[in-house]
């Protein structure tokens, strides 16, 4: 069984062929974590894993679903699946995340790709995406579950917040250089790799990560390969897979063989 650690079929992108979809990659032996984005997307998550013995859930809010100035304002009108949500309300999504097919907390993390302008909004920005993530860090040390991580144009931010926690977890869709590879690695953390690779060099990051170290994720409906449809899924995984075979000059067998000890230990599925 080979896994996509990240998709979003919870998402309504699959209203019309979730079930269909989720039961062709079960037949191809794929097993599948629906990623929340907020509260009503995590529910979502929930609600589908419940029905699939390898489909997963993780719950969550991502950074570009607060409901700060910014998000809601007609300056930005960016934002994740769903409704942006003026705070985390902790002691819920903590209830959520009891369900025994919750098996991380995410995303969550840091995004400045769209930030505001002025440095004093941009500091109050950046300030309430810390502050949202930092609460969903320790949910995840009460509950004892690994962390899905989201981090846009703030690495350096998230290094910080990182160097003063001890977190299990995943740098989902990682876009560093061999250099942020080093940094992070000193956590212990994964390294989600999906399609995003086929647009920008990884090259040597992807060659400088262990291979007990990456993970396999779609990110779907999101960053499909240049050869797959328009709507990503997990079944594009198979490209993922044949490129991170080839840059590490490796078979493909065992990069899906090492990919699923490496999620079967982080996420203890």
């Amino acid at each position: 069984m080979i896994f996509d650690t990240h998709a979003h079929l919870n998402f309504f992108e699959f209203d019309e062929d979730r079930d269909e979809l989720i039961k062709k990659c079960l037949s191809q032996k794929m097993g599948i974590i629906n990623i929340g984005t907020n509260f009503q997307s995590s529910e979502k998550a929930i609600d589908i894993s419940e029905k699939y013995s390898d489909v997963f859930a993780s719950v969550g809010l991502h950074p570009t679903n607060i409901a700060s100035d910014f998000f809601k304002s007609k300056e930005c009108s960016k934002t994740a699946e769903g409704f942006l949500e003026d705070g985390l309300d902790y002691d819920k999504y903590k209830e959520l995340a009891k369900s025994k097919k919750v098996v991380a907390i995410g995303e969550c993390g840091l995004d400045y790709w769209y930030r505001p302008k002025g440095a004093a909004k941009k500091e109050l920005f950046k300030e309430e995406q810390k502050k949202f993530f930092i609460k969903q860090l320790d949910m995840a040390e009460e509950l004892n579950l690994p962390v899905i991580i989201h981090c846009r144009s703030a690495f350096d931010d998230l290094f910080n917040i990182l160097s003063k926690r001890k977190v299990r977890g995943v740098l989902h869709c990682f876009t560093g250089t061999k250099e942020d590879v080093e940094k992070f690695l000193s956590f212990g953390l994964y390294f989600g790799i999906n399609g995003i690779i086929f647009k920008m060099d990884s090259e040597e990051a992807i060659k400088t990560i262990p291979l007990d170290r990456i993970l396999l994720e779609t990110d779907c409906p999101y960053l499909s390969p240049p050869m797959f449809e328009e709507r990503n899924n997990p079944l594009s995984l198979k490209y993922v897979i044949e490129e991170i075979a080839r840059i590490k000059g490796v078979s493909v067998e065992e990069i899906e063989e090492i990919t699923r000890k490496n999620t079967k230990d982080l996420f203890n599925i």
